[in-house]
């Protein structure tokens, strides 16, 4: 015999558990402001070093989703605004 569980949904990849966000993996491609997000594997218009190479485990690709590699804040971008090098995205952490 076997009976069905009421396990509750889980929101995960729409927040993040870890205090930075680290374990972000969700489609958030805006930042707090409305900025659009730069790809992770364009260097422009902003150069940088974070890449899925240098980062393996930050979930890093050919995306523009919101992530948090390096232990800022949040999670967060390089934005396609040439004069805002990155900023913080508007991600939820889960309750």
């Amino acid at each position: 015999r076997w009976e069905l569980c009421d396990v509750p949904a889980c929101a995960w990849p729409s927040c993040y558990y870890e205090a930075d966000g680290a374990d972000y993996r969700g489609y958030a491609r805006r930042t707090k402001s409305g900025l659009t997000c730069q790809y992770w594997t364009s260097q422009s218009p902003h150069t940088h070093t974070r890449t899925a190479e240098n980062y393996p485990s930050a979930g890093l690709g050919d995306h523009n989703y919101c992530r948090n590699p390096d232990g800022e804040p949040a999670p967060w971008c390089y934005t396609t605004d040439a004069h805002t090098r990155w900023e913080l995205c508007d991600v939820p952490a889960c309750a």
